[in-house]
């Protein structure tokens, strides 16, 4: 079986901590390549994690033969830039979320990928965790009959010491927890429900740390179809996931669900009752996501977070923002998806 060679545009933190060991899992692809911002470093990474070849710039590494296809990981503020660059070379291109900083660098990405006939994703990764897909096959079957209310949260303490030292910086990260784990909750809702998000109001706080970013937001999300879903997200709270699901005949539920660690519970309940129980892993989520990317980019299957996804999250996004500034709901789109 043919391999997919990667290449790592920007190896940091998340490719150490969670793309490394994904690869190791993966079938069908491999890194081979990664850049950083000087070869010292990025020669340093490759002989660590055994990469044969490492190179200080985006354009070496996209014009390189050892690259099937490219996985950007810089912050978000160099995404679209990355994303071009390897789309002008005629690389496939898995993006990190959020994709850009706004809904329009997204569309210039999708427009360049449709324009250059080149595959690009988003790196929605829990639309790989077993925990979603059970919540959006168990809705789609109907055990909890008609969605009411859908909630995600996410969060994390990220203190001083945050190694993602650009994380409250509004010119390189683009917006605080909203951005960086809201995206996450609002995907992750939108896979489950298979609907979309029209309307949406938002608030946040920010402190000393974040300063003009929030550190703290709510957000409700109205869905086409009635459904009404809220997302609460931190990096002041203590870690945690949890996700729920509301219906007129039953409640689905999991504490720290979007979680690739450890085991995730699935409770169905009716009324006082718990009705069925079920443990599911999502370690593998990181591996499916690079091997479904790999076979999508040898035509052997349709990728299910491609760009325009990614486009749709950040126009979500968009209008979260304005509603923080506004204090009123806002409208999502339009969108000439």
């Amino acid at each position: 079986m043919r391999m997919i060679n990667f290449g790592i545009v920007g190896f940091g933190l998340h490719a150490v901590k969670r793309l490394m060991p994904g690869f190791e899992m993966s079938t069908n692809c491999r890194v081979t390549a990664l850049s950083r911002r000087t070869m010292t470093a990025a020669m340093e990474s490759a002989r660590q994690y055994n990469i044969p070849n490492a190179f200080s710039s985006t354009e070496d590494l996209c014009r390189s033969a050892a690259v099937d296809a490219v996985l950007v990981t810089t912050p978000n503020s160099a995404h679209l830039q990355n994303v071009l660059t390897a789309l002008r070379h005629g690389k496939p291109v898995l993006c990190e979320k959020p994709m850009g900083m706004n809904a329009d660098e997204c569309r210039k990405m999708v427009e360049a990928a449709k324009e250059a006939n080149r595959l690009l994703g988003v790196a929605q990764v829990f639309r790989f965790n077993e925990s979603v897909r059970r919540f959006r096959e168990k809705v789609a079957s109907g055990e909890v009959g008609k969605t009411v209310f859908a909630r995600s949260e996410f969060s994390f303490p990220a203190g001083e010491d945050h190694p993602r030292t650009w994380i409250n910086d509004p010119k390189v990260a683009g917006g605080g927890p909203i951005f960086d784990v809201g995206v996450h909750c609002i995907d992750t809702l939108r896979f489950i429900l298979q609907d979309e998000v029209i309307r949406v109001s938002a608030q946040g706080v920010s402190d000393s740390r974040s300063g003009e970013l929030e550190a703290t937001a709510d957000l409700t999300l109205e869905f086409s179809r009635g459904t009404f879903g809220t997302v609460l997200v931190s990096f002041r709270a203590e870690y945690r996931t949890p996700l729920e699901i509301v219906g007129d005949t039953g409640v689905l539920s999991a504490r720290n669900a979007l979680n690739v660690e450890h085991p995730v519970n699935i409770e169905l309940s009716r009324g006082w009752d718990i009705g069925d129980t079920e443990t599911v892993s999502n370690r593998l989520a990181y591996a499916l996501q690079v091997d479904s990317f790999a076979a999508a980019v040898e035509g052997k299957g349709t990728f299910p977070a491609p760009g325009e996804e990614g486009w749709k999250n950040q126009q979500i996004l968009d209008a979260a923002y304005r509603s923080i500034k506004s204090g009123k709901t806002e409208q999502v789109g339009p969108s000439s998806l």
